[in-house]
């Protein structure tokens, strides 16, 4: 039972993340400065599936699917800064045999996560396309 709630911490940790850096950018927009939020450390596979299952759970949760769209495929090329299209890229990530367990853990911390918490960081990441 400790690993099941180090996995939910673990869960609310990243999505909490998510929503901070989200925040942080919004911020920022807001005052007019160019302060650019983008990941310090190299991404890992964790935070790529984290980012890739708010495609699959986000879009029953906004009304307002093409800002989610444009937040989303903001959010992932600050993720994957080398790639020209990250939104492809993580669909084909996402296909990978070697990624299907790292996407199924990211899919139950979203679970864990609950709805309101979801529903929440989409509804940031709708606002972080303006």
């Amino acid at each position: 039972m400790q690993f099941s709630g180090l996995k939910n911490s673990r869960a609310v940790h990243f999505f909490g993340a998510v929503a901070l850096s989200l925040g942080l950018s919004q911020a920022a927009i807001a005052q007019e400065e160019n302060i650019e939020v983008t990941p310090l450390q190299q991404v890992t596979q964790q935070e790529l599936a984290a980012i890739y299952v708010l495609s699959e759970v986000c879009p029953s949760l906004v009304k307002e699917q093409d800002q989610f769209h444009q937040g989303y495929t903001k959010l992932a090329q600050e993720y994957m800064l080398k790639e020209k299209d990250a939104v492809t890229a993580l669909s084909k990530l996402s296909k990978q045999k070697s990624f299907q367990p790292i996407l199924k853990e990211a899919r139950a911390d979203a679970k864990a996560a609950g709805t309101a918490k979801n529903q929440a960081i989409c509804q940031e990441l709708t606002a972080y396309s303006r």
